[in-house]
């Protein structure tokens, strides 16, 4: 029998420069995407990574976003939704990240990583593509994959 390709949290830095040309890391991780959908890697998201994506697309550019308007927000987070499977929200994800951020003692912004983790293990995904490789190195069990370390 077959291995199945482990399934992928995306995080949301690589949604966001997937829906920027302009972005250095563009081209990176459009081939890093093509190459794991190639191997049927199942590439994932969650609510919290659409959330996090539209409070910085749809933020004025003078305040580090993208400056979509609402209905250009809106087409891209249903291109998210149509290209990736959805991971939904459940109580088991909001038992696991509080035992995560207690036991690794997250604090301030790390509490959203702890929460991506929370979601993957409550959906038995161990691997996440992410390009802050560090954000998630403390989580035993996780995979951390860099979209430049995926072979093309």
């Amino acid at each position: 029998m077959a291995k199945t390709a482990p399934a992928h949290l995306l995080d949301t830095n690589v949604l966001l420069r997937l829906f920027k040309r302009d972005s250095q890391e563009f081209a990176m991780i459009r081939a890093a995407l093509r190459s794991l959908s190639q191997k049927e890697v199942r590439l994932c998201y969650t609510s919290q990574n659409l959330i996090e994506f539209w409070n910085v697309v749809t933020r004025p550019i003078d305040r580090n976003g993208y400056g979509l308007s609402i209905l250009e927000a809106d087409e891209t987070a249903h291109r998210i939704e149509r290209a990736f499977v959805m991971l939904p929200d459940s109580e088991a994800i909001h038992h696991e990240w509080r035992r995560l951020v207690v036991a690794y003692g997250v604090s301030g912004a790390k509490a959203h990583d702890a929460r991506l983790v929370a979601a993957m293990t409550a959906h038995g995904l161990d691997h996440i593509l992410t390009l802050n490789d560090r954000d998630f190195t403390r989580y035993e069990g996780i995979t951390v994959v860099h979209p430049g370390d995926v072979p093309v």
